[in-house]
């Protein structure tokens, strides 16, 4: 069976060219996708907001956001790269069990800066206390936060905040259609980072990274160097038997 080149039968070419483009896009797209997203609707408990360099807001400039609740009244998030240099110890020495915890507070974001909660990460989480996410779990319970100091946990299993974020109803998807936010899929070790400082300057290029990889693949016609003249095999060739194709 001799070979269909694309002078032989544009149409036949052209279609195998449009299946193979669509691949190309499925296959380039869908890591970013996994990464990240500005879609309203992939929000949700779990997820983290990352900022853009441009923020509106100053509160939130170079902010991290970890979503613990997600409602349809409203939405409540821990920013969870804003270490403070408060010592837990002397901050809420009336907790019980804070002497044994050396690590400093964190600002969980401006409002109500007085509230006291914590991300827990472990196998399974006290029986008061909110799963977010694999073993993250919200504290806001005070006897709850009092075991966890009492058993010792570190940095790296118990994280304590003061504030939180907050949108009301609608507020934070308007804010994500404006792209106010990159979404990420929450994992363990973003949120217990060992050097918070820097997370923010770390996911925001990496987001940056993605984009100009992306458009860096599509402003070509051929992202994997494919020559324009397709030729099809005869296996191919069964797949796009010669026909009339409607235009």
């Amino acid at each position: 069976m001799p070979i269909t080149n694309e002078e032989e039968n544009p149409s036949v070419a052209s279609s195998f060219r449009h299946c193979l483009s669509l691949v190309v896009c499925g296959l380039l797209a869908a890591p970013i996708l996994l990464a990240q997203s500005k879609k309203p609707e992939d929000l949700g408990v779990g997820k983290l907001l990352v900022v853009p360099r441009q923020s509106p807001d100053p509160r939130f400039a170079e902010s991290v956001v970890l979503i613990v609740r997600y409602a349809e009244d409203g939405t409540v998030g821990l920013m969870i790269n804003r270490q403070t240099t408060l010592p837990t110890s002397e901050v809420l020495r009336d907790l019980k069990g804070s002497s044994n915890y050396s690590q400093p507070l964190y600002a969980g974001g401006p409002v109500q800066i007085e509230l006291v909660q914590a991300l827990l990460q472990a196998p399974a989480g006290p029986l008061d206390a909110a799963h977010v996410f694999g073993n993250v779990y919200l504290v806001s319970k005070k006897v709850a936060l009092e075991k966890a100091l009492v058993a010792g946990k570190g940095s790296k299993e118990l994280r304590i905040y003061m504030g939180y974020c907050g949108w009301s109803r609608g507020q934070l998807e308007n804010e994500v259609n404006l792209g106010g936010w990159y979404i990420f899929n929450g994992s363990e070790g973003l949120v217990f980072d060992s050097n918070p400082s820097t997370l923010w300057s770390r996911m925001i290029a990496r987001t940056e990274l993605h984009i100009a990889q992306l458009q860096r693949r599509f402003d070509g016609r051929n992202p994997f160097g494919w020559s324009s003249s397709l030729t099809l095999s005869s296996s191919q060739k069964d797949l796009f038997p010669h026909r009339e194709i409607s235009q």
